[in-house]
């Protein structure tokens, strides 16, 4: 993006939100961050408070209409990421994961709706749901498991989110894009809402029981947080990706149970790997994707773009903060 842009980012407090603050503001841009704190933390963006062109404001952009609407007009491009996240919330608040994602959604459109701005909407590698064809297409078709399984109602809901997204483009020229984000991990990023790859990396490095769910094989890919601001800031600046989807991720693809092996390794650890069913874990009946491979071709073809960290990068940059942060 040109340089002196107002940057509104919801979810500015959260892992990935805080990182994009920080590199919209070392291009030059004024960024506000707008955060209520239930998954965000102040932590993530407390070194951002001195910097002369950062602004936060604590709010929920759910409930605080009046906040949302001025800080909206302010902006020339808002950056939605604020939405419940993590497997762990989503099974224990189905409500709350519902009500977030599609009506502050709503919210945040239509406030960019009445003054014109970019909006680049967040969505999940979830709304693949049961999907078997691999690497998941931005085309593809979407294959979900049934209502009794508040799992799906998360990726309903970041459809919905797509839907209402798309909807204001073709029906009213909203400036929208939407990405699709699959596994992104890095500094900051916390297990507690059940992100794989920092609670393995935690209980790696005090030589604990890295606890892997179900049989293990079901396998991810994960992309290094700075690649994925990398790529939002791609897709903000081009004007052919308003209007449309784009997966963000990398392709490389390990079973989580590998995951682990590569992180007692990686970390020199001396933990033992424990399996547990995933009832355990979650809830009965709970159900997980077995794969989920992102086609990249459509961001790749319009801006080049490609994931540069590996995998051992993510672990130790990972660990690294985690031993920071005590």
């Amino acid at each position: 993006m040109k340089q002196n842009k107002h940057v509104l980012i919801t979810g500015g407090s959260g892992f990935i939100g805080s990182h994009l603050a920080e590199r919209l503001l070392e291009g030059g841009h004024q960024v506000t961050s707008v955060d209520n704190h239930s998954t965000g933390a102040k932590r993530n963006i407390a070194h951002l408070f001195k910097h002369p062109c950062f602004r936060f404001a604590r709010a929920d952009v759910l409930s605080d209409e009046v906040v949302l609407d001025r800080l909206v007009s302010q902006a020339d491009v808002v950056f939605h990421l604020a939405a419940a996240v993590g497997v762990k919330l989503i099974v224990e608040r189905p409500v709350q994961t519902i009500e977030t994602n599609i009506m502050g959604t709503e919210a945040v459109l239509k406030a960019s709706l009445r003054y014109g701005c970019r909006v680049m909407i967040a969505s999940t590698s979830e709304v693949y749901g049961k999907g078997s064809k691999i690497p998941f297409a931005e085309a593809d078709d979407v294959v979900l498991g049934p209502t009794d399984k508040c799992r799906w109602a998360y990726a309903a809901s970041k459809m919905v989110d797509e839907f209402l997204a798309l909807a204001y483009f073709q029906e009213y020229g909203l400036s929208a894009t939407v990405f699709r984000l699959f596994n992104t991990v890095g500094p900051r990023q916390v297990g507690q809402y059940g992100m794989v790859v920092p609670r393995f990396v935690t209980a790696a490095l005090q030589n604990k029981p890295i606890t892997v769910y179900g049989d293990g094989q079901q396998s991810r890919c994960f992309c290094h947080v700075s690649d994925v601001v990398d790529a939002l800031l791609g897709l903000a600046a081009h004007t052919d990706s308003i209007g449309k989807v784009f997966n963000i991720g990398n392709t490389t693809e390990i079973t989580i149970l590998n995951l682990a092996e590569r992180v007692r390794t990686v970390l020199n650890s001396r933990s033992e790997i424990v399996q547990i069913p995933y009832s355990e874990a979650y809830a009965p009946g709970f159900e997980d994707m077995a794969r989920r491979v992102p086609d990249t071709t459509r961001i790749r073809n319009l801006l080049g773009w490609q994931p540069r960290a590996s995998l051992d990068d993510i672990i130790l940059s990972v660990a690294d903060y985690l031993r920071r942060e005590g």
